[in-house]
């Protein structure tokens, strides 16, 4: 199973990460299950899922340890299958040479290594679950697997227990091979929850510039800064805590925390924020939430949080455990007293007893979910969808609201000129030349914005004169004789309220020589598809919620344009949680699309959640299914393909579990009286087979789905 260590080990280098690394490890479905240790649940069997943060190699560990036991499973198993299924070639050399003693000797061994050497672990789980009598799916692989094993080494012994000397070393071989690709699949979902906090807690520096006492600054690790620290934030560096503003100005990007769309102006007195992105400019700030108490280490302890209550779905093995396991036990009991009672003989009770056991394995079963869910998945991949998490397939399809970030769902995630106004007598080209001229030397995401809107039309730039920017108004110098500014109404002297921008936009305006030229109205840019996806959606008897952290008119204007009627807005991370929270307390399932860290702790609570592949590392290691356009039609496809997937699933399952319902009467013998026919091993055996070949082909269906 791989090495596992004490969570105590974890890596401690943060505050957040030594207060996460604490938490212990629980099932994430029985929580009661609570142990220090990585391992499995003695109820269920599934591996327990870390509280906090997993150490980095600790999780990728587990699962290295599985991977290899399938692959050497994998490579004894072949063989073995071939040797066992080898008379249905009859006639050949292959048939002749399996029925042979060197072949029979070689199938035990290859067995026997697979059942007691690779699988031991779920034999364990085995007899932990009838020790604490819950019976699961491992229960049930165990009866199994041990029954076509043993019945097949006493054939091989005694050829006269068997009737025809059959064996079925394939049958114990293959379904342990099955159970394994599950728990790798399994421990990689496991893997990628610990990865996703390990993201958000990488948002803030490892280092901090603390300024000493003789002014100078010293590169010190961040779990060492206190309140009252004076640190120095560089251009294009992480803020490293929670503070405000001393001295200097620049500006800040906090979409991944707040959803606005444009960074902020900072000077002087402004609070700031650790795991924000700070601009071109440089300032010093004091420290005044650290570690733990800083709004990123609360995203992360939100997040945390959310995923330990994720409950991935329970394999439908395990479901119908509590009662398969003893009605099949009890009809091969049944089948063995009768036939050794009625009939008197031996080898024809025992044939009896062990076809009911080895074609009620679930081999079927555990491949009716995978299977679809692997040919769906790569199907959902060429349709630029990311399942990252293929339990939540099923959460999706009870989903009945889908609540949407806006900056970078919705929107473009970036300012565009929406509208142009001119004074009477200057045409919109002058006046986009007069102000990318100043612009092209500005490093504020909106004068980008005008500087690429003349770069799009073909305006030419004209040379600048003593040039001069005021941080938080805007710029000025001398253009053609004239003196120019563009800014803020209050930086250009046209704050009386005539020019006003709209809600929901930035405003910016022209003056030369202390006369107004024009406005530039500026705004978040809808996504081209974003009207006609969300009729889609809507259309597939979803009610959209549209959920952001943007001001109330930028929010207002966007979801006028779309036609949203329920939207909110001014939310913090904790906010959007709590709404997706709230909806669900009502009643609702909810999804969560979003693209951004402040999304995080919402698509972590939420049923189901999408990230936008143009989206931050931590949004995409927290959701469920990552689109890699970051369009709408990509959420569109999510909820046709998913329902397709999960479609298919019902559809195996009915095949798995009908052959169960047909098949351990027909090995318990029920037709002989009638019939004089009596099912024997052999032909369980191949039944199994078969009812995996119908599941496995039902599956490859999925390949051809359109959306």
């Amino acid at each position: 199973m791989g090495s596992m260590s004490d969570c105590s080990s974890h890596d401690s280098s943060s505050p957040v990460g030594a207060e996460l690394a604490a938490a212990p490890y629980t099932c994430p479905m029985h929580p009661e299950v609570v142990r220090a240790l990585p391992g499995d649940c003695p109820r269920c069997g599934m591996a327990l899922a870390a509280s906090g943060v997993p150490q980095a190699g600790e999780d990728k560990a587990e699962l290295r340890g599985m991977t290899r036991r399938l692959v050497i499973a994998a490579i004894l198993t072949l063989p073995v299958f071939v040797l066992g299924m080898a008379h249905w070639f009859e006639g050949s050399a292959l048939a002749h040479w399996a029925a042979e003693d060197t072949s029979r000797w070689v199938q035990a061994v290859l067995a026997t290594v697979v059942l007691f050497g690779v699988g031991w672990p779920f034999l364990v789980r085995a007899v932990s679950s009838l020790r604490h009598r819950s019976a699961n799916m491992f229960t049930l692989v165990a009866i199994g697997t041990l029954a076509a094993w043993g019945f097949s080494v006493a054939g091989l012994i005694v050829p006269d227990w068997t009737v025809g000397n059959d064996l079925y070393f394939e049958a114990a071989a293959v379904i342990i091979t099955l159970v394994l690709a599950g728990q790798v699949m399994e421990l990689r979902a496991h893997r990628r929850t610990g990865d996703s906090l390990r993201a958000l807690m990488d948002l803030a520096p490892e280092v901090a510039s603390q300024k000493q006492t003789d002014g100078s600054f010293l590169e010190i690790p961040l779990a060492e800064v206190v309140a009252k620290d004076v640190l120095l934030v560089r251009p294009g560096a992480k803020l490293p805590v929670d503070g405000k503003v001393l001295s200097g100005s620049s500006t800040v990007d906090e979409s991944m925390l707040t959803g606005e769309s444009l960074p902020i102006d900072v000077v002087p007195g402004n609070s700031v924020r650790a795991g924000t992105i700070n601009g071109r400019g440089s300032f010093e700030m004091e420290a005044e939430e650290v570690g733990s108490s800083t709004v990123l280490a609360g995203i992360v302890q939100l997040v945390a949080q959310a995923q330990r209550g994720h409950a991935p779905v329970q394999d439908v093995a395990d479901r119908v455990a509590s009662f398969f396991v003893p009605a099949v036990v009890g009809a091969a009991l049944l089948a063995f007293v009768g036939w050794f009672t009625l009939g008197g003989s031996l080898p024809m009770a025992l044939t009896a007893a062990v076809s009911v056991l080895i074609i009620a394995c679930p081999c079927a079963i555990g491949l009716a979910v995978p299977m679809a869910i692997m040919v769906g998945v790569g199907r959902a991949a060429r349709a630029g969808v990311l399942v990252r998490k293929p339990a939540a397939l099923e959460a999706l399809q009870g989903v009945d609201v889908l609540c949407l970030d806006k900056t970078g769902t919705l929107t473009e995630g970036r300012p565009e000129v929406t509208e142009t106004r001119t004074a009477q007598g200057v045409s919109p080209e002058r006046l986009l030349s007069l102000a990318a001229s100043l612009e092209g030397r500005s490093e504020h995401p909106l004068a980008t914005a005008i500087v690429r809107r003349a770069q799009a039309q073909g305006v030419a730039t004209l040379a600048v004169e003593d040039f001069v920017a005021t941080p938080g108004g805007g710029v000025e110098g001398r253009i053609d004789g004239l003196w120019v500014r563009i800014g803020s109404p209050a930086f250009t002297g046209q704050d009386d309220g005539t020019k006003g921008a709209e809600s929901g936009s930035s405003r910016m305006d022209v003056v030369a020589d202390g006369h107004w030229l024009g406005t530039f109205l500026l705004a978040d840019a809808i996504k081209p598809s974003a009207k006609a996806a969300l009729e889609s959606l809507q259309s597939l008897g979803l009610r959209v919620v549209m959920l952001t952290g943007d001001r109330e008119g930028v929010a207002r204007r966007v979801a006028a344009e779309l036609g949203l009627i329920d939207f909110r807005a001014g939310l913090s991370p904790e906010d959007k949680a709590a709404a997706v929270r709230s909806l669900e307390h009502a009643g609702e399932r909810v999804c969560m699309a979003g693209d951004g860290v402040n999304d995080a702790p919402a698509l972590a609570v939420a049923r189901a959640s999408i990230a936008m592949g143009a989206g931050s590392d931590v949004a995409k290691e927290t959701a469920d299914f990552i689109l890699v356009q970051g369009s709408l039609d990509g959420v569109v496809r999510t909820f046709s393909l998913g329902r397709a997937i999960m479609g298919n699933i019902r559809q195996n399952l009915f095949l798995a579990l009908a052959y169960n319902s047909l098949g351990i009467p027909l090995a318990a013998g029920v037709l002989y009286p009638f019939t004089g026919w009596l099912l024997s091993p052999m032909v369980a055996g191949a039944a199994m087979s078969l009812s995996s070949v119908s599941v496995i082909a039902n599956a490859l269906r999925l390949a051809r789905w359109k959306p």
